[in-house]
């Protein structure tokens, strides 16, 4: 039995960074579960949250040469990384719709559903919900929710990879809590008319 010995992200990114791919391989098993959920709370999709997930790693991939750890941790490159393709994949989305609303729409028999898919469903809605609410924010303040109060980015890291002071940060995080505190009974008041 072999017993293997766990890398820093540091070790492991001077690995990748000269092109050995089993380090990645660590890495994307060590943060694609925190990828993928970021990207599911800033989409509220779960096939999206996949895709973005991808492009992030492959991106990651492509700038390891480029990459900034913050305090020894590649998640908060990761999660602005995919951050960015999430806003990618908006812009395509908008496009594709312009698009698809130019067709004619197509008939489908509605078959059962597995519960898996009914699960997805309910949770792309509460999800969207959710969004919904968020979006109203500031392109800052979602910022930092979802590095912060989503994927659970410290403050300091948050900082710097945004480039920003941590008073900043946190500045922005409580002014979207506050916001989001309005904005949410609000929100439900419209559900339940």
């Amino acid at each position: 039995m072999t017993h293997q010995v766990r890398l820093s992200d540091e070790e492991l990114w001077s690995s990748i960074t000269a092109g050995d791919q089993t380090a990645f391989g660590r890495l994307f098993d060590r943060y694609s579960r925190a990828v993928y959920n970021h990207a599911f709370r800033l989409t509220g999709s779960w096939s999206t949250a996949e895709d973005v997930t991808q492009v992030t790693f492959l991106v990651a991939w492509r700038r390891r040469g480029e990459a900034r750890l913050v305090e020894g941790s590649a998640l908060p490159w990761l999660l602005v990384v995919a951050t960015n393709a999430v806003r990618s994949e908006w812009r395509s989305a908008r496009r594709w719709l312009a698009l698809l609303r130019r067709l004619p729409p197509e008939r489908h028999d509605d078959g059962d559903l597995a519960e898996e898919v009914a699960a997805r469903l309910d949770d792309e809605r509460r999800v969207a919900q959710i969004l919904a609410v968020v979006r109203r924010l500031s392109p800052a303040e979602r910022e930092a929710v979802a590095l912060c109060l989503w994927s659970g980015v410290s403050y300091p890291d948050a900082a710097v990879v945004l480039g920003i002071s941590e008073v900043a940060v946190r500045s922005r995080v409580s002014r979207a809590r506050n916001r989001l505190a309005r904005l949410i009974p609000e929100e439900i008041k419209e559900e339940t008319r």
